[in-house]
């Protein structure tokens, strides 16, 4: 694992304590990778939404009445 110093301030660094301090990580480390593991996922989330949407947007707009796309979704769900 790569080792890196890093400074924080007073308030994040007494936050980083009190989840240590309160057993809900071993370490700062532990809780720092837990921190980034879950922005990375987040992100990963962002991004695919973010595809989504600019895919739907690029279709084009629909005639379609609110009721036939509720159907269609639902159809598209259900199998």
């Amino acid at each position: 694992m790569a080792r890196q110093s890093i400074s924080f301030t007073k308030p994040n660094d007494q936050w980083l304590k009190d989840q240590v301090d309160s057993n809900e990580y071993a370490s700062k480390s532990e809780l720092v990778n837990d921190l980034i593991r879950q922005a990375r996922k987040q992100q990963a989330q962002i991004d695919w939404i973010r595809t989504k949407l600019e895919k739907a947007e690029n279709s084009g707009f629909t005639s379609d009445s609110k009721s036939q796309i509720l159907k269609q979704s639902k159809d598209l769900l259900n199998g």
